[in-house]
């Protein structure tokens, strides 16, 4: 197979410190296409998804990858972001954790990004309101102008109060992007039995604290307020949405998607880098806010 374009994510640097070491092809999902093939349910010219990672040319077994979907007039990017994993995560986490009800009060942080502004979207859909936090001010206009009714550049703002003052009766719904200091602030602003769709945790993705290999964990300085959590009944779930949904079901959100897509009620935006030789540009490029939605790698 050859590339047609890599997925360029923050867990990779997650994968990086825990799961590699020097030499190793760094992991990551791409879109490919066979240009040869011994299996008659591949032939060549098939467009594919596995997880080759940052690599030009592949060769791989059926059982490693998956064919993608008739995108229509949709671009073949879009299936390494709001039609591709990215995409399903924010749809499963969201939909399936959070169970969003009209009225309810949404927090999104790391709003800006591929899956926070689809998760965004998808709440306004159901007829929630929307409080999203990014890290300047051209983001926040991005998603304000997705239809957000809060947009909040987190380095400018109190979380508390701002959170105070957009969401006085407290917050139903949280999805986390970020974890840290930020959503135990969120937590502490929930309300009974709120519920809470752990996705990433950007701000330790940095940090030793995620080296499961180490024999000492450093103390989070930023403990989850377990108290909090008993006494309001909060629900906090984590998922892999690889291993908790199936394929039917990731082919009726995929559909779901794109509908929404072509009915003009989802909006996206990719960030796309020519080149396989700059993957460690655009992969630095995440560490700056210097992506809007999806960031990809053209080979």
């Amino acid at each position: 197979m050859n590339c047609r374009f890599i997925s360029i994510q923050l867990f990779n640097l997650r994968i990086g410190l825990t799961e590699s070491h020097i030499g190793r092809t760094m992991i990551g999902e791409q879109i490919s296409r066979v240009v040869d093939s011994r299996n008659e349910n591949y032939p060549v010219g098939t467009i594919v998804r596995n997880f080759s990672g940052w690599r030009h040319k592949t060769i791989i077994r059926p059982e490693n990858t998956r064919r993608m979907p008739d995108l229509g007039d949709l671009p073949l990017s879009t299936t390494l972001g709001v039609m591709g994993m990215p995409g399903l995560t924010g749809y499963f986490g969201f939909l399936e954790i959070c169970k969003p009800k009209t009225g309810e009060v949404v927090v999104i942080n790391g709003a800006a990004g591929a899956i926070g502004s689809l998760v965004g979207q998808i709440a306004k859909i159901k007829g929630c309101k929307v409080i999203g936090f990014a890290g300047d001010d051209e983001k926040c206009k991005w998603i304000k102008d997705l239809g957000f009714d809060f947009a909040y550049n987190y380095k400018k703002v109190i979380l508390a109060d701002v959170l105070k003052k957009s969401a006085p009766d407290g917050i139903d719904c949280f999805f986390d992007n970020v974890g840290g200091e930020f959503s135990v602030t969120v937590l502490e602003n929930m309300r009974s039995l709120g519920r809470v769709s752990v996705c990433g945790i950007i701000s330790k993705y940095n940090t030793n604290q995620i080296n499961s290999n180490a024999k000492e964990q450093p103390k989070d300085i930023y403990p989850i307020p377990s108290t909090v959590m008993d006494s309001k009944q909060l629900i906090v779930s984590g998922y892999d949405v690889n291993k908790n949904w199936s394929d039917e079901q990731w082919k009726e959100g995929e559909k779901q998607i794109a509908e929404w897509i072509r009915e003009g009620k989802i909006k996206y935006r990719e960030t796309i880098t020519e080149g396989i030789e700059n993957m460690y540009t655009a992969f630095k490029g995440l560490f700056k806010g210097s992506n809007i939605g999806k960031a990809i790698v053209k080979c």
